[in-house]
């Protein structure tokens, strides 16, 4: 499972998560960031600094909060 990145990271954009990254997997979008799911190695490194608390488990999406997941699929290019 990977991390995702929700919609309090929207407008923010701290990027204290880019720097603990140790695979690089957080990158910046037009409106947040985004993790991709396909390099990401669930070490949590990211949560423990993101101030605002936008990120979560892949596995705690609810319904309402999927659709990030498939917005940060979008933007690596693997939907």
């Amino acid at each position: 499972m990977a991390f995702v990145i929700l919609d309090p990271c929207i407008g923010e954009k701290a990027g204290d998560c880019v720097d603990v990254c140790p695979v690089d997997c957080i990158e910046e979008g037009p409106d947040q960031y985004f993790i991709d799911p396909d390099v990401c190695i669930d070490c949590g490194a990211c949560i423990v600094v993101c101030p605002v608390e936008a990120i979560v488990e892949e596995d705690e999406l609810t319904p309402a909060t999927e659709s990030f997941l498939e917005k940060a699929k979008e933007f690596y290019g693997t939907t």
